[in-house]
């Protein structure tokens, strides 16, 4: 399909294919769903509010708020987990956070840059917060943030889509951030679920918060490195978290089986990709059977998996 106007604005919008011949990432990118979203706001630990993101794609109901999303209040300030999908889910944020405290939000965490992390941020702008972001995320949004910004306005309208927002305080290696008396470690991981994943633990309740290194029967989506985020997973896992929030799935979860499901699916990929390439079966014929065994595990497997078995494949066959 070719590319083609926008009627409204005259925006030049790509097709799908012509995304993934350009190089642009398909994961978690703004698609028209089909449910609606019921949000509401759980405290699942002390000063830890999560709202669980649904399994669907962006609709104008959900305001791409599909992923899980929330803050942490400490005696001086509150951090900002997930600033939310877009403007629009970024505003409902704030507004719940000042529901419940009018503590200054200090800190807002961009743990990478696919929209349904991180188009909520302008939602908080005017708190002059420091934006926290792994230190190969501008360069990221530099090259995808207008397309990311584009398809998700053909869905919701240009006045609740959101801004690219580009971090203030960049992480290499680690940081820490203090609330008063709450110390949070940030770290920046290598090329994993993307190339710009932070992770996130608050040492006054061991809860680790691994963002979209952890998927929670959502299908994960590949954008960065298989072998990297095997890698990555593992290094999380000698943390030693008993609890964590997922990226994607309920609010709050067993770290060690959660990982453990997702380290199986994404060993899976590797190895069947592994034996696809070694038996010389193309990439074309790959999509349609490495990993199938894992299909009833994961929510939205069809839209996402084919996807990965691409980044996995071109990742692999150079080996």
């Amino acid at each position: 399909m070719p590319a083609r106007a926008d009627s409204g604005t005259g925006r030049i919008v790509a097709s799908r294919r012509e995304a993934m011949i350009g190089g642009l990432c398909l994961c978690c990118l703004p698609t028209v769903g089909r449910a609606a979203a019921s949000f509401a706001m759980e405290e699942v630990g002390p000063g830890i509010f999560i709202r669980r993101g649904p399994h669907e794609e962006a609709t104008p109901e959900n305001n791409d708020g599909i992923a899980n999303i929330g803050f942490i209040v400490g005696r001086d300030g509150v951090l900002v987990t997930e600033s939310g999908g877009s403007l629009a889910d970024g505003q409902w944020l704030r507004a719940e956070i000042r529901k419940r405290t009018d503590k200054p939000i200090r800190h807002v965490v961009l743990t990478h840059g696919h929209p349904d992390h991180c188009f909520g941020a302008g939602a908080f702008a005017e708190d002059r917060p420091s934006f926290i972001g792994h230190h190969r995320l501008r360069p990221l949004l530099d090259a995808r943030g207008d397309y990311y910004r584009s398809r998700l306005a053909d869905i919701l309208g240009d006045d609740r889509a959101g801004s690219v927002v580009y971090p203030t305080q960049e992480v290499a290696g680690g940081a820490e951030i203090d609330l008063g008396g709450r110390i949070l470690r940030v770290t920046a991981h290598g090329a994993a679920h993307t190339v710009s994943d932070l992770s996130m633990l608050d040492t006054q309740t061991g809860v680790l918060f691994p963002a979209d290194l952890l998927f929670v029967t959502r299908t994960p989506s590949l954008d960065g490195s298989l072998l990297g985020w095997l890698k990555e997973a593992h290094m999380l896992g000698a943390i030693g978290a008993a609890r964590a929030v997922p990226g994607h799935g309920p609010a709050m979860v067993e770290f060690a089986p959660a990982m453990a499901e997702l380290t199986r699916y994404l060993s899976v990929l590797r190895d069947e990709t592994r034996k696809a390439i070694a038996g010389g079966t193309p990439i074309e014929e790959a999509v349609n059977t490495v990993a199938d065994s894992q299909r009833g595990n994961w929510a939205l497997f069809d839209d996402y998996n084919g996807r990965n078995v691409t980044q996995a494949y071109k990742e692999l066959e150079w080996e």
